[in-house]
């Protein structure tokens, strides 16, 4: 590819890849949460697991290879990623065979068989979704390395439009999904696939601009510096301590010890910028994915009452978000991409404010509420990875995918459990205005990471003898998700403030422009 010249071949590659990691997501958490549940006889807290195992690795796997992928190569890495999803395809298979047909005494064993290939399957299967991501996103920085914002952006639409396409797919096959032969279901991974890498396969893979300006791999570390690894490490080891069941004291002393020998190494804390972006990227993560799925339950009831399946909630807020992220480049054009990220902010507090009043009200209302969110939060990833590839360019992979990854195990590890203790301490109270004597007997004392909070034990609910009350609780928990979003909204308020920062401390500058390196880093 000439130098002046970028290669859309390669960038369409990458985009395809990038829409495989949506179909592997949208295809196995549409059959866990129902098929599958149902075949192997799974209880909630094993379909949590499932779906687990699919999300934990593929966060790990962006950070872990970041820091070889300029060694081995990005075509390895391509390469990596395809195989993952070939094997997972075939465990899945696999799992189905080992299940079909069973009945009577061995049907248990099987379908414990079953569920180890599909646990391990999927493993296997994030960290090809993890690969993808560590390679495509410093392939395409470097490629158009005068508009990685815009292009980054562009690229990140393949996301959602994944989303998209996986969803119109799974509802079409919905009969199939639900009684037939659900390998059909699976085996859509194969198309995307197959398709990045016949694009890929011949395709010629840039030199990375930090290896080409001649940045040392000890530089690149240093952008990420003691901080970064702090946080990124930590987060890691939290992670295999929740999975494997790691005290916390085995998790203290890992993250210390690869926190002292990275500081160390690199003889530094790191960049303040690149400090201040991980800082900014936990909150940002957790507005943009942890309150996805809990904004699509709420819709879910009113949308099956209109006789429609939930699937279309997911395909429209990702259809917004493919159009905005495919049109970028006029946007980040006028608009500097820290001004993106405060309009941003602004609109998706917005939107949480507007759906926490919508308890009650119309889908119509809900949907344009949702709406008003979905645009506020379509920027924010994109444009995060855009500004750490064009402040921090001697990071090269490291710093440009240490974000996503951070972001990623943050949702897991705190924003999730957050949030649940947000939902459900909004509902306890809520009960305690409408009903004291039922609350007395339903709401109990729970712990989690950041403390205690009280939560309705749903298992308690059948001992009310009063419809009344029980009906009390079903209101307060539905009433009580609507008003938690207000309190969720302190995370993007958190954000503007930062995005402010940011902006004046740009125009202070002179205004927001790329770094390049060689000049004044």
């Amino acid at each position: 590819m000439s130098e002046n010249k970028p290669s859309m071949a390669l960038f369409w590659g990458c985009f395809i890849a990038l829409i495989t990691t949506a179909f592997a997501f949208f295809t196995r958490i549409y059959l866990c949460s129902s098929r599958l549940k149902d075949d192997l006889a799974l209880d909630d807290g094993k379909v949590g697991e499932l779906i687990g195992a699919g999300v934990w690795p593929f966060a790990i796997s962006i950070i872990l290879f970041s820091l070889i992928i300029d060694k081995i190569g990005y075509r390895v890495a391509m390469f990596f990623s395809f195989a993952c999803y070939a094997i997972y395809v075939v465990m899945a298979c696999m799992a189905y065979g080992v299940i079909s047909g069973v009945e009577g005494a061995g049907l248990a064993e099987a379908q414990g068989k079953a569920y180890s290939l599909l646990y391990w399957g999927s493993i296997i299967l994030a960290l090809g979704n993890g690969t993808v991501e560590a390679f495509i996103n410093p392939v395409v920085a470097t490629v158009f390395n005068k508009e990685k914002t815009k292009w980054l952006t562009i690229l990140h639409a393949g996301w959602p439009g994944g989303l998209v396409l996986a969803g119109l797919i799974t509802i079409a096959l919905g009969g199939v999904a639900a009684e037939g032969d659900w390998r059909i279901v699976i085996g859509t991974i194969a198309i995307p696939a197959i398709i990045y890498l016949l694009m890929l396969a011949p395709a010629k893979f840039p030199v990375n601009e930090r290896e080409k300006a001649g940045v040392s791999y000890r530089e690149m570390l240093s952008e990420l510096g003691a901080f970064g690894a702090f946080i990124s490490f930590g987060l890691i080891f939290w992670q295999f301590g929740l999975v494997f069941g790691w005290s916390k004291w085995v998790i203290i002393a890992l993250t210390l010890a690869v926190t002292i020998l990275f500081g160390l190494y690199t003889k530094g804390f790191g960049r303040m910028f690149m400090a201040i972006v991980i800082i900014i990227m936990m909150p940002l993560a957790i507005t943009e994915i942890g309150t996805d799925g809990w904004i699509s339950g709420l819709m879910e009831h009113p949308m099956a009452e209109k006789g429609l399946n939930a699937g279309w909630v997911l395909v429209y807020t990702s259809a917004i978000m493919t159009i905005l992220r495919f049109f970028a480049g006029p946007i980040i054009h006028r608009v500097s991409p820290i001004g993106i990220l405060v309009i941003s902010a602004i609109l998706a507090i917005a939107g949480l404010l507007a759906l926490s009043q919508t308890g009650g009200k119309s889908l119509a209302i809900i949907f344009a509420a949702a709406t008003l969110y979905g645009v506020g939060k379509t920027f924010f990833w994109p444009c995060m990875l855009g500004i750490t590839a064009e402040q921090c360019p001697k990071g090269g992979a490291l710093t440009l995918n240490a974000i996503s990854g951070i972001g990623m195990i943050a949702v897991g590890v705190m924003g999730f459990p957050l949030i649940g203790a947000i939902k459900e301490s909004t509902a306890s109270n809520m009960l305690k205005d409408t009903a004291p004597q039922a609350a007395q007997v339903v709401v109990s004392e729970k712990s989690y990471l950041f403390g205690q909070y009280q939560a309705i034990d749903m298992a308690k609910v059948g001992e009310l003898e009063s419809e009344t009350d029980k009906e009390a609780v079903d209101a307060a928990n539905q009433a009580g998700q609507f008003n938690a979003l207000a309190k969720v909204a302190f995370f993007p308020t958190f954000m503007l403030l930062m995005f402010l920062g940011m902006f004046f401390y740009f125009k202070s500058k002179g205004g927001y422009k790329p770094v390049v390196i060689g000049e004044g880093h």
